[in-house]
């Protein structure tokens, strides 16, 4: 149940504190005129008559410009779509890939921040001469839809203004228009759930499928499951003009048994080609007889079924309470916590996105850290040459979706305390539209010791406990887990390229990689651009008379000017790492202020320099680019990675304009990834392995604001920033 904390809306002021209703209304009033409701199918009411007190605001003001899209505006969008279709065959045929926001330029949001939703800003928006010109309202929303015909095999690309969304109100009336449309020649977009449920389907009932699966024992197709997987780029069989899958085969043991992990018995040898427009089998090739592996008794890992069906029971309940509920304060889809603010977004294929973040300093006012914060593409490569698995190189957001991919958390959620859910919206194949509820979840979790000192001569300690907001906090993590896609052997065989995990069966080694793009904007307020890079490495001294004792060594700065420049690599043994700082705004002791990005545990690809794969993920090769921001630079594969014949389109073409990244609106994209080499232990499931990166402050802050903070057991912080906050409790509860 929603609590008072998570249904107020309190609009910060300047200085970050809190302020009535009542006053912000009256604020309101002297900052934006009135306007009536030109949506409105009738004349104003008594109801809708304006006054000083009250402005009218007209519903495109409803939704904050950078609000994911509504289920009402993503029904529109699609109907709008389908109407404009030239005939009955065209319309029938359409299929929806993604319909999303269109994101507005940097001023739209910039005005709406200022003067019609939270943190109300004036002051961030240019100065100027005499009265500022307030406009009435902002421009209508957008929805960018990516269409797939069916018929024609043809991928088109609309963009819908969004007049009027209150359908349920008006008697199912749309009002959408069409600003574009487009096709887009020799491209595939990504694959949906509906064609994966239809490609198994045919895949079962295929005769030379069903004979070769009679010969490995197996009758019941109820057993068997396919999975597509995207065929990729690899030579000019897979070329876009033909929507592809080659699926992966695996066998359940017992089909009255739906919790069966089928992952455990891999069927190999079945070469298989599906042709996803026409739902046919293109090609198929029963190459090799490989036996099944035999049932593993510890393949599952339901309940009951771990282990050998042995649970533990010596593990007491861990409660995670806030009894005065928790420090942030939630209105829409903007958050405050503590002295940071920011909204969240989502998107079918990013998933979460974090727009707007900022730190309320005092005296300094709103201070902006960065624009938009997304994970952008994830690219899993396997490093075992043979037949299925050289093909295992999936890219989960550009030919999948990691945001069409989430799971809602009430079937199971993976936060403790007190937790904030956000739903998410999304389109169908066919246009429906889904929501997916309790998409994202926001809580904040006890983290450590932020920091203690002991004074040896006094005997007396200081200690501060740190507190971070999960999905708020500028460090990105990702748990890695699942189940491992394995491969079958022959009896007495070994591959080096894996780890033989039970008899007959072995999971391959592979690489994980995840970009996150970050749009920076660090103390950079709307138009400005004063934002640059530096990379610094750890030196060490040269012997000599600076370095008489051979201990010493520096930090040492380079600045990148330029994209060519900025492609760089870790390295760990200089305690490499980048900053990103303002070159117009000063710290107390007169240094440019910044924030750092430190990289965690990383790697590059281990390949060949001509692996097929790397002609559509050229971005793996370096682990960090900087770019001039560009709104149409939004994918580092480019925006259709499957099936892509380009070599190196996206981010590794953009870089090749070597455009000047020195006081510039800036974008930084970091590569990042792991090299995975399983265990026993990790089977059946992959316990979590965690990887990522942080951004924090490197001479932001005047002073570390950590140090301010009363000691009291609700202290807290989020990267180096702390005011007084809620307690969390954790208790230990007897199981009774």
């Amino acid at each position: 149940m929603a609590t008072s904390q998570e249904k107020a809306t309190l609009s910060p002021t300047a200085s970050g504190n809190p302020i009535s209703s009542k006053t912000s209304a009256a604020a309101m009033a002297t900052v934006i005129h009135p306007v009536l409701d030109p949506l409105s199918d009738s004349p104003p009411s008594a109801t809708t008559k304006t006054t000083a007190a009250t402005p009218v605001m007209a519903r495109a003001q409803t939704c904050h410009p950078l609000d994911p899209l509504m289920a009402a505006e993503i029904a529109v969008a699609v109907s709008t779509v389908r109407a404009a279709g030239k005939t009955p065959e065209v319309r029938d045929s359409m299929r929806f890939i993604e319909v999303v926001l269109v994101e507005p330029d940097k001023n739209v949001v910039a005005l709406a921040d200022a003067y019609f939703f939270p943190p109300f800003q004036p002051s961030l928006l240019p100065k100027t001469k005499g009265r500022p010109v307030i406009p009435t309202k902002l421009p209508p929303r957008q929805a960018r839809l990516v269409v797939y015909n069916k018929r024609s095999n043809e991928t088109s690309i609309w963009t819908v203004e969004l007049n009027e969304v209150h359908a349920a109100t008006r008697g199912g009336h749309h009002r959408g228009k069409v600003i574009s449309s487009k096709v887009v020649p020799d491209v595939q977009p990504p694959m949906d759930a509906e064609e994966y449920a239809e490609c198994e389907a045919v895949v079962k009932d295929f005769p030379p499928f069903r004979e070769a699966m009679r010969k490995r024992g197996i009758v019941d197709m109820d057993l068997v499951m396919v999975d597509p997987w995207c065929v990729g780029y690899h030579s000019n069989a897979d070329a876009p003009s033909r929507r592809l899958a080659k699926p992966l085969i695996f066998c359940r043991t017992e089909s009255d048994c739906p919790v069966e992990n089928g992952y455990a018995r891999p069927v190999e040898g079945i070469h298989v080609l599906v042709d996803m427009q026409n739902m046919v089998v293109i090609e198929f090739e029963d190459r090799k007889l490989v036996p099944l592996p035999p049932a593993d008794p510890l393949r599952n890992y339901t309940a009951g079924e771990t282990r050998g069906g042995v649970d533990r029971s010596d593990v007491k309940p861990l409660q995670i309470i806030q009894p005065e509920g928790p420090s942030f304060r939630v209105n829409g889809h903007f958050v405050n916590w503590q002295k940071w603010n920011f909204r969240i977004g989502f998107t079918p294929r990013e998933g979460l996105v974090i727009y707007s973040v900022a730190y309320l300093d005092g005296s300094r006012g709103r201070r902006p850290v960065a624009h938009r914060l997304s994970f952008v593409e994830m690219v899993v490569p396997y490093g075992d040459p043979n037949d299925p698995h050289y093909r295992k190189n999936a890219f989960d957001a550009g030919e999948d979706g990691l945001g069409k991919n989430a799971h809602s958390l009430k079937k199971g959620c993976d936060c403790l305390g007190y937790i904030k859910y956000f739903d998410a919206h999304f389109t169908n194949f066919t246009g429906g539209v889904e929501t997916i509820e309790n998409c994202v979840c926001l809580h904040e979790e006890d983290h450590g010791i932020l920091w203690k000192h002991q004074d040896w001569r006094t005997g007396l300690a200081e200690v501060r406990r740190s507190r971070r907001l999960t999905d708020g906090k500028i460090e990105a993590e990702v748990k890695l887990t699942g189940v491992l896609s394995l491969g079958a052997l022959q009896p007495g065989e070994v591959r080096k390229y894996g780890t033989m995990i039970a008899p007959g069966l072995y999971a391959p080694v592979h690489q994980h990689f995840f970009v996150a793009r970050m749009d920076m904007a660090v103390d950079c307020k709307p138009g400005e651009a004063f934002n640059q890079v530096v990379e610094m490495n750890v030196k060490v001294e040269d012997p000599g008379k600076d370095n008489v004792h051979n201990n010493a060594f520096y930090p040492e700065e380079e600045l990148l000017r330029t994209e060519l420049q900025a492609m760089r690599d870790c390295n760990p043994l200089s305690a490499r790492h980048w900053i990103i700082r303002n070159t117009r705004t000063v710290n107390r002791t007169g240094q440019l202020t910044g924030y750092k990005l430190l990289p965690g545990s990383n790697c590059l690809p281990l390949a060949g320099s001509e692996a097929k794969f790397l002609r559509r993920a050229a971005f793996l090769k370096h682990n960090l680019w900087v770019t001039a921001y560009s709104r149409d630079e939004m994918y580092p594969g480019g925006e259709f990675p499957n099936q892509n014949p380009r070599s190196g389109e996206g981010l590794a073409t953009w870089v090749k304009q070597n455009r000047p990244i020195e006081e510039t609106d800036i974008v930084l994209w970091y590569v990042f990834g792991v090299t995975h080499i399983p265990r026993l232990e990790d089977w059946p499931v992959m316990p979590v392995e965690r990887i990522g990166f942080m951004l924090m402050p490197h001479g932001f802050f005047n002073c570390s604001p950590a140090v301010d903070v009363p000691p009291s057991t609700g202290d807290c912080e989020l990267k180096d920033a702390v005011i007084a906050t809620k307690p969390i409790q954790n208790s230990l509860i007897p199981k009774l």
